[in-house]
């Protein structure tokens, strides 16, 4: 990709609580663990998710004083004065990857964000109360109604990109937290999001599980790949980290390895 600007990894959802933030977090590690230039940009000003939590992986690298692989980033802060498009110039400059977390309610910064994207990735939890984010589902059929106004939003998003800059815009729905939904409604959110995804345009890919070590990562910045610097790290550990790997292999990302042995190297198993 060298000379053609970063790739734009845009993680972008109107609802909130739906692990966006930390899906996008440990997608920005995982990447720079591959050994790409990673570059991790926030635009949501008031919750600071991403900013914070890389804020807190740079604190413990320094407290540790060990090497962790680690992006670029910056929080996007429009009262500075500076335009979005100076901060996103500035940051690709040198990334082979710019990964980009948007606020969780429309915003004209996250609109702006998702036009650049070339892979759009929407996670979602595995209920319809997230599927009507994307669509409108009958409710004695469970068949989806109609496409809902931020897949419309989507759709003009990709529309615009291909006629600005003549390229296609991947648009991958991440099912969050499957493993703790009854089977039953787990099967029907799936035949709705396909039935929606031929309609609409999307790739649907398992994402990360409802896990309390998420949470209890995020004080000290760390990812599952990092599980040498995880005291007590247990099996449960080991099997969030084998959802990231897929998770990361999902996104079906240009020149992406897909053994991920890199990634199996930076993490030390």
């Amino acid at each position: 990709m060298a000379g053609s600007g970063p790739h734009f990894l845009v993680f972008a959802n109107e609802k909130g609580g739906t692990g966006k933030s930390t899906t996008a977090g440990h997608a920005a590690v995982a990447l720079a663990a591959q050994g790409r230039k990673v570059a991790a940009l926030d635009l949501d000003t008031r919750q600071r998710t991403l900013g914070r939590y890389l804020d807190n992986r740079a604190a413990s690298i320094q407290r540790l004083q060990v090497v962790l692989p680690m992006p670029v980033y910056e929080t996007f802060d429009p009262g500075r004065g500076e335009t979005l498009d100076a901060v996103i110039a500035r940051l690709s400059a040198d990334a082979e990857m710019l990964v980009i977390d948007t606020p969780g309610r429309d915003d004209a910064y996250a609109r702006e964000a998702m036009a650049r994207a070339d892979t759009l990735v929407t996670p979602i939890n595995d209920s319809f109360v997230d599927l009507d984010l994307i669509g409108e589902v009958d409710p004695e059929t469970y068949r989806v109604r109609r496409p809902s106004f931020y897949a419309e939003l989507v759709w003009n998003s990709r529309t615009q990109r291909a006629k600005s800059h003549g390229a296609s815009v991947d648009w991958v729905v991440l099912r969050n937290r499957m493993q703790y939904v009854e089977a039953h409604n787990m099967r029907r959110v799936g035949a709705a999001l396909g039935e929606l995804s031929r309609r609409v345009g999307f790739r649907v890919i398992p994402g990360l599980g409802e896990r309390v070590i998420y949470r209890e990562l995020f004080p000290k910045g760390l990812t599952l790949l990092d599980l040498h610097q995880i005291g007590g790290a247990s099996i449960a550990h080991v099997a969030a980290r084998q959802e990231l790997r897929e998770m990361i292999a999902g996104f079906a990302l240009p020149d992406a390895e897909p053994s991920l042995a890199p990634l199996r190297a930076a993490a030390g198993g």
